[in-house]
Parts: C-alpha cells; sequence; structure tokens
C-alpha cells in the first residue's frame, strides 16, 4: 500500500485517523493524502434567495483554513510523506472520485456532522460498496495501529469476505499473527461457499500461516463475539466484508458489519 486516502475533517476522530495513517505511512513507506472537502451546499429553511449560504460560506472556509493550518502543523512534525487537498463538495462524493488512484481509504465511524452518534456511518457503508478501493474504519479512541499485532479476518465464507481479505494482505502479512474467525455451529459453516481452510491456504501462499478458529455461536452478538475474540488474542485490526445495494447504511450493510460498525472496538477494514 503506497497511497493512502485520508478523509481530513475537524471532528472527534481526526488525531485518530491521523494517527493509524502515519502509523501505516511508517511501515509501508506510502504517501498520504489528506482530503478536506466543504459543501457548498448550505441549508437554511425559508432561505429562498441563497442569503443565508452567501454568509455562512465565508465563515465555513475560514473554519475549515483554521483547522488545515493547525492540522498541517502538526503533520510537519512527522517522519512521513504527504499532502493536502481542499475540494468544494460533498465528502462522501469527493473520496469516491479521488479514491481511484489511491490503495486505502482511512475514515471515522460517524459521518459528518453526526460526531459521537451511535449508528453505522452512511459515508463508510458507501464508500466500501462503491469505491475502487478498501476502507478502514477508525474508532475515535483509537489511539495507534499497531501493524506487527494479531490481526482477525471475521469468515462467513462469503465471496465479500475473500474480497475483503485479499484486499488486507499488504497488512496481515506485517501481523505477527492472523486469526480466520468463524462464528456459527458445523451446519453452517458447511454451506459456506469458501471454507475458512481454504482462505488459510490462500494466504499461506504470501508467506502468512494463519489460525483457523471457529466459536460456536452462543447468546451473544456475533459482532460482540468477534471483538472479545480479537480483544483476547491482542488483535489490533479486524478485516470484514461490506455487502448490500441500498443506498441506507442501515440496509446496506449485512447486520453483523452494521453493527460492528456502530460500536466499532478496533479499526475495521472493510471492502466489497
Amino acid at each position: 500500500m503506497k497511497s493512502i486516502l485520508v478523509h481530513a475533517n475537524e471532528d472527534s476522530c481526526m488525531e485518530a485517523r491521523m494517527q493509524v495513517a502515519l502509523d501505516i505511512a511508517r511501515v509501508t513507506g506510502a504517501h498520504l493524502t489528506f482530503l478536506q472537502s466543504v459543501s457548498y451546499e448550505v441549508f437554511a429553511p425559508g432561505d429562498f434567495y441563497g442569503s443565508a449560504m452567501a454568509a455562512a460560506l465565508p465563515l465555513i472556509k475560514e473554519a475549515a483554513e483554521d483547522f488545515r493550518a493547525k492540522t498541517e502543523a502538526d503533520l510537519a512534525n512527522e517522519d512521513a510523506n504527504w499532502e493536502w487537498k481542499f475540494l468544494y463538495g460533498m465528502a462522501e462524493d469527493r473520496l469516491l472520485e479521488q479514491s481511484a488512484l489511491n490503495d486505502l481509504i482511512i475514515l471515522g465511524p460517524n459521518d459528518v456532522g453526526e460526531d459521537g452518534q451511535h449508528r453505522a456511518s452512511d459515508m463508510a457503508g458507501e464508500l466500501a460498496l462503491k469505491a475502487p478501493a478498501p476502507v478502514l474504519v477508525v474508532p475515535s479512541d483509537a489511539k495507534r495501529l499497531d501493524v506487527r499485532a494479531p490481526m482477525m479476518v471475521a469468515w462467513n465464507g462469503s465471496s465479500e469476505a475473500a474480497v475483503a481479505m485479499r484486499a488486507a494482505v499488504p497488512l496481515l502479512a506485517m501481523a505477527s499473527d492472523v486469526f480466520i474467525t468463524c462464528v456459527g455451529e458445523e451446519k453452517e459453516r458447511q454451506r459456506f461457499d469458501f471454507p475458512p481452510d481454504e482462505a488459510a491456504e490462500y494466504l499461506s501462499r504470501y508467506g502468512i500461516r494463519p489460525e483457523v478458529l471457529e466459536i460456536p455461536r452462543g447468546d451473544a452478538k456475533v459482532s460482540d463475539t468477534l471483538f472479545s475474540a480479537a480483544e483476547a488474542r491482542g488483535c489490533s485490526m479486524m478485516v470484514m466484508g461490506a455487502y448490500g445495494h441500498s443506498r441506507l447504511a442501515e440496509r446496506l450493510l449485512g447486520g453483523v458489519t452494521r453493527r460492528s460498525l456502530t460500536d466499532p472496538h478496533m479499526p475495521i477494514f472493510l471492502w466489497h
């Protein structure tokens, strides 16, 4: 991974996104592009002539410039190659456009303007399904990403899980251990399109020797079971497939993925 796109926005997760991006860049030598976007669509009820929008835009742009200056000052002290891009428009649209020449997109867990909301991000779901690059969703409380620590692949035997795992190989190859984890009963695993042993064999061709974990389905939610298993093994990241078609994240992502994104305990690597 040599080109990484980072969503730059003044929210509670910006520091976490920046630190995770820097951790990856230091190990891989990746170039970081921090993409800041400002929407020119300022909505004000009753503003039929656009006067409120005209008045608000200079203030929004000034705040954006202050944020950029502060963040660039912090980045100037870091040992990584980076650049800053400023574009007008919706963040989701601009990230999607710019992702074509990037290997990874790094996002926070919330949509723009919904800091701290306890629900899956529409933007993360849309980009995981539509972007030509995988997405790494970083929790707001993440301090760093130890790429040498163990990592987990959430495996449900689907092509979506396989695609996400393949995309994550550059990071999985650096992990001290990799766990391919299935949650469910034996009869469920027998219906997998791709058994976990085939996933392990695929990774072995890249010099990765994963351990297959098969955890019975208990009373807890599958997402909670996965996070508990990952945390017990000191995992720094979870790889997960994304699937769906609807625009709304509530239907866009599978149930396990959606619940994992609602309260991510660690960075989650997603792709469709």
